[in-house]
């Protein structure tokens, strides 16, 4: 098959992965289980991440966290009328969700477990925010469903991420990744393009790392600027300069081609709560966002891991879905925890 006349997924979409292994639409639950950042509260820093408004990147953290099983069992019934979804992963994404000590952690993540619907878990976290026994805990849950741990790694330069007040360095990354590989949890990693200070080549020397190592999945993320956060002032005071649409659709190809084609691509755009974004506009049409990417992958005749060297029959998206033989939740009735 040549590339010209291929008309198959040029990359491996989430959703694409999810239903060749379920064979039914999975959507995923987010959760506020009330954690902090340890360059929030002291332990590593003070203030965050000067990007970070939490509620524009975790919606459900404008609520008062409540008891796990309450946000799920509510999450269930909602996704599953909204998107019609049949099955469910648990997201843990506010802030960093390894960031206490590991019996706290086991008594949140074995609430996820008692939902017939729930076939995996989803920890959002930092790298400086695991260890090995926190890993083991994790691995611990890996026969019972689809597990990921999503690294927060922004940038591989350590410039950068001082300059952002991350409190973490691209080694403890490297030590995360390595001790979470080979145990069975599926390692996501989430990038920022459009930093400050970092040029075109710095953004894609990160992704041209990652390639190189036990990675399952990505986001890629754009730097979009938020209220009620240091850049925010940086930027109206002219300090920073914000992608463009060309320049960010150009990028996330680039960074597609370097990517190995069984890296699945959980996300390739970001934006925020129109109440929350103050920059750049153009990210809230997410569909054409999107469109324009798979334009740009057309007009290049692209795929993704082109640049290693891998065809476009590499990519695992364009082998079949299986068949669903899930039969769908009752979304008139609240799900019912197993016992």
């Amino acid at each position: 098959m040549s590339a010209s006349n291929s008309h198959g997924p040029r990359y491996y979409a989430f959703g694409r992965y999810l239903r060749q292994r379920y064979g039914c639409r999975v959507h995923k639950i987010t959760l506020d289980a009330g954690f902090t950042c340890p360059n929030r509260d002291g332990t590593r820093g003070r203030g965050g991440c000067t990007f970070c408004n939490n509620v524009g990147f975790s919606p459900n953290s404008r609520m008062a966290p409540s008891l796990v099983r309450e946000q799920l069992t509510k999450g269930i019934v909602n996704a599953g009328r909204r998107h019609k979804a049949a099955r469910f992963i648990a997201y843990f994404q506010a802030y960093s969700n390894t960031h206490a000590p590991v019996e706290c952690l086991r008594s949140l993540y074995d609430q996820v477990w008692g939902f017939p619907e729930v076939v995996g878990l989803s920890i959002g976290t930092r790298p400086d925010c695991v260890d090995r026994e926190k890993i083991e805990l994790i691995a611990e849950y890996t026969p019972r469903g689809e597990v990921w741990i999503e690294y927060g790694l922004q940038s591989a330069h350590d410039h950068t991420l001082q300059a952002i007040n991350r409190g973490h360095n691209y080694q403890e990354f490297l030590n995360a990744v390595q001790w979470t590989a080979g145990r069975g949890i599926k390692i996501c990693v989430h990038t920022i393009l459009g930093l400050p200070g970092e040029t075109r080549e710095m953004m894609l020397e990160t992704h041209r790392r990652l390639a190189n190592l036990p990675i399952d999945g990505i986001k890629i993320h754009l730097l979009h600027i938020m209220r009620d956060t240091l850049m925010e002032r940086q930027y109206h005071g002219g300090e920073l300069v914000i992608l463009e649409r060309p320049q960010f659709v150009s990028l996330v190809v680039d960074v597609l081609e370097m990517l190995r084609p069984e890296v699945v691509i959980q996300r390739m755009h970001a934006d925020a709560p129109p109440d929350v974004l103050i920059a750049p506009n153009w990210c809230l049409d997410k569909s054409e966002v999107l469109n324009d990417i798979k334009e740009e992958l057309r007009q290049r005749n692209s795929w993704q891991g082109k640049s290693l060297g891998y065809r476009p029959e590499d990519i695992p998206s364009r082998q079949p879905i299986i068949a669903s033989k899930v039969k769908p939740i009752l979304h008139d009735a609240h799900p019912k925890p197993l016992s």
